[in-house]
């Protein structure tokens, strides 16, 4: 449970002005917050027992790339072998 010098210790830590008279409203609504996790916790783990699991991700398969001459032939500026870019600074 988070209490009201918890809440002013994230105030302060995340620059955010506070009055005295706000830390009891902010303390209620940050705890119930916290207990909303818990709730969303719990409904996650009976959930995650009935779903498969797929893996939507594709294996990486090697593959042939482009020559340096090919990636640098539409450059407007190279430099050893290199795109040059503008000086940021």
């Amino acid at each position: 449970m988070i209490e009201e010098k918890d809440v002013e210790h994230i105030a302060e830590l995340a620059d955010i002005g506070m009055e005295r008279s706000e830390l009891a409203e902010f303390t209620a609504q940050f705890n119930e917050i916290l207990d909303y996790f818990g709730v969303l916790d719990q409904a996650w783990t009976e959930a995650s027992s009935e779903v498969e699991e797929y893996n939507i991700f594709r294996d990486d398969e090697p593959a042939g790339s482009l020559s340096q001459e090919d990636v640098l032939a539409n450059a407007k500026e190279t430099e050893d072998g290199f795109f040059r870019a503008p000086r940021v600074m």
